[in-house]
């Protein structure tokens, strides 16, 4: 089992001064404790679970780009792009931007948006839910064909592309893992199973997991996909407490998820800012769920 760390909140001490090399520093040592990943929420603003939206909030690809500067070998992603930020054929041309740039280490998450806010805030489009989930489609669609080598158009409901020319092509092959966020049962664990090649369910009870897992395992028999090739992650925030006495519990919790399957445990780590929670779960945590 692997861990990554997401990094939702940028509203540490020092304020904006401080921001680019405490953010440079959290991504090293994330590195050399031994996480596989380092993600970012793609929000404009910050959203309600973190905090208020006048919170400090980075633009994803921009911080993505800089953390890859400052490490050499984790993963990079969002966690995720929603599917209204960026017209599609942009997006795909900056995911594969920085895995060229990090040399093949770029994840490409997607989901089907959900804060309003951030897009009457800033005058763009939020369409009904429906609409959002049709977009979704097309959007892995042509990242698909833009990864491939198929560089003729593509012709959907919403987005028409004259060419998928994308040049340089990205260093990961066959593409970028394309990891879809969300749990919802009729439509993104089925998307997952069509295009997927991770998913992303929100954490909470083990029981709630190991349904949806379930609800995907269906999806993949339904579209005659294998369900072992799809890695199964879970959004799961850490909080080892500020001296490691909740270690035990993060523990008896990560082998929960394990043992339904779950291959990589993503979130962030209460009180990153400060270094030491994230040395103690390279120490204590890390090397026990790699076994697993």
């Amino acid at each position: 089992m692997k861990l990554g760390l997401q990094i939702p909140n940028f509203s540490w001490p020092g304020g904006p001064a401080k921001l680019a090399a405490r953010l440079a520093e959290i991504a090293r040592v994330a590195e050399d404790v031994g996480y596989d990943s380092i993600w970012v929420m793609d929000h404009y603003l910050q959203i309600p679970p973190v905090g208020p939206a006048e919170m400090e909030m980075l633009e994803g690809y921009t911080a993505l780009s800089y953390i890859a500067a400052c490490t050499s070998r984790v993963g990079i992603g969002t966690m995720v792009t929603g599917v209204t930020y960026r017209h599609p054929g942009f997006l795909v041309k900056q995911v594969t931007t920085l895995d060229v740039l990090s040399g093949g280490r770029a994840w490409f998450g997607i989901g089907a948006a959900w804060f309003e806010r951030e897009h009457t805030a800033l005058g763009i489009p939020f369409p009904p839910l429906s609409e959002r989930f049709e977009r979704l489609k097309e959007a892995i669609q042509i990242a698909l064909q833009m990864w491939s080598d198929n560089n003729g158009p593509y012709v959907g409901r919403h987005y028409r592309l004259a060419e998928t020319l994308n040049s340089p092509q990205c260093l990961r092959k066959p593409h970028p893992p394309v990891l879809i966020g969300g749990s919802g049962e009729r439509k993104t664990l089925r998307l997952v199973a069509r295009y997927g090649d991770a998913c992303n369910i929100f954490g909470g009870d083990i029981d709630t997991v190991r349904h949806k897992l379930q609800v995907l395992r269906q999806h993949c028999v339904a579209e005659g996909r294998d369900y072992e090739e799809i890695e199964k992650t879970v959004l799961y925030p850490i909080d080892i407490g500020s001296d490691g006495s909740r270690v035990g519990q993060v523990l008896d919790n990560l082998y929960a998820f394990a043992e339904l399957g779950i291959q990589t445990a993503i979130g962030g780590v209460a009180g990153v800012e400060n270094l030491t929670p994230m040395e103690i779960v390279g120490r204590d945590i890390i090397p026990k769920i790699a076994v697993l």
